[in-house]
C-alpha cells in the first residue's frame, strides 16, 4: 500500500482532503517503478487513470505513421496529468513516456469521479490546474512560432518551475541537457547552448544532470 508521506509530498491536492477521502486515496492508488523510455500510457487506449509523478521526469508526447514524433510538454515530481482525457471520458490522445528512471502512481478513474463528487477542494484544484494548463499550451504554441532556440529552452525550464503545475519541488530540477532538448524540441548540442548563454544572463545555474534557477521570472521574459 503506498504511504501517506509520499502522497503528502508529491500530490499538492492529496493535502486538501478529508481523512476519509484520503484514506480511499491510499487504497486505491497504486505505483510503479518505470525505466527510462518506457511507456507510461499509451496513445489510443482508454484512459482508466490519473497520473501522478512522484519522482523522476516523464514526458506527453505524440507522433505519427510517418514516424515523426513531438514533445508536448515535460512533467516533474509533483505534476499530475491526463484530468481532461478522465472528465471527457475518451481515448488518449497522447502517449506517456518516462524521460528518465521515475515512479509513477495511478489513481483509478472511478477513485477520481468519486473525489469530484465529494470534494469541493478537489474540484477547485483541478480547475486552476486546467486553467493553468491552457495558459501553457497556449504559450508554448506562440514560442514554438516566435522565439529563438535560447529563448525556448528558457521557456521550456520556466515551465518546468511552474509552481501551480508542480507545487513545491523547489528551485532544482534534475533533466540532462538531452532531456531539456527532447522537451525544447531542440537537439542536445543547442541545448547545452542555450543553457550557457541564459546562465551567463544570470537567470539560472547549470549543474552537472541538473538545473538551478535563479530567475524564474527572468526565463519566463526571455527573448520579449
Amino acid at each position: 500500500m503506498p504511504s501517506s508521506d509520499s502522497l503528502q509530498l508529491a500530490a499538492a491536492w492529496y493535502r486538501m482532503l478529508t481523512p476519509e477521502q484520503q484514506a480511499r486515496v491510499e487504497r486505491d492508488v497504486s505505483m510503479h517503478q518505470v525505466a527510462a523510455g518506457t511507456i507510461v500510457e499509451r496513445k489510443g487506449e482508454p484512459a482508466q487513470c490519473w497520473i501522478g509523478v512522484l519522482s523522476g521526469l516523464i514526458k506527453v508526447s505524440v507522433g505519427n505513421a510517418d514516424g515523426k514524433l513531438a514533445s508536448l510538454t515535460g512533467v516533474p515530481a509533483g505534476g499530475w496529468i491526463g484530468e481532461g482525457t478522465l472528465l471527457k471520458r475518451e481515448i488518449r490522445k497522447y502517449d506517456v513516456v518516462a524521460l528518465r528512471d521515475s515512479v509513477v502512481a495511478r489513481l483509478p478513474a472511478p477513485t477520481f469521479e468519486w473525489l469530484l463528487d465529494t470534494s469541493i477542494a478537489f474540484n477547485r484544484f483541478l480547475l486552476d490546474q486546467l486553467n493553468e494548463r491552457v495558459a501553457q499550451f497556449i504559450g508554448k504554441a506562440e514560442n514554438d512560432r516566435l522565439l529563438d532556440p535560447d529563448a525556448r529552452v528558457a521557456r521550456c525550464l520556466a515551465e518546468l518551475f511552474n509552481p501551480l503545475l508542480y507545487p513545491g519541488m523547489g528551485m532544482r530540477l534534475a533533466i540532462t541537457q538531452e532531456e531539456l532538448g527532447y522537451l525544447a524540441r531542440v537537439s542536445r548540442q543547442r541545448a547545452n547552448q542555450a543553457l550557457r548563454t541564459l546562465e551567463q544572463a544570470g537567470l539560472l545555474q547549470a549543474e552537472y544532470g541538473a538545473v538551478r534557477v535563479l530567475d524564474l521570472e527572468g526565463l519566463k521574459r526571455y527573448g520579449q
